[in-house]
């Protein structure tokens, strides 16, 4: 996975920061949205989060595992 990729949710995500269901679950599952960033380094040194893939939505952005995307060809 690159940035720019086209993804897709695959797997059951809930979330309670998206915009437009604010403080209510919302179930992530089949969205779409591009990948923003893959995080391996934080100031020049490698790091190992545990959600390391930035997906944009529009103007709201996500932080997935990469198991948890499926890339739109």
């Amino acid at each position: 996975m690159q940035p720019g990729d086209r993804v897709r949710v695959q797997q059951s995500v809930v979330v309670f920061t998206h915009p437009e269901h604010r403080g209510q679950a919302f179930d992530m599952k089949g969205q779409e949205g591009e990948i923003n960033t893959v995080l391996v380094e934080w100031k020049g040194k490698p790091i190992s989060p545990t959600l390391p893939v930035i997906v944009a939505f529009g103007r709201y952005k996500a932080h997935f595992r990469s198991d948890e995307l499926e890339v739109i060809a």
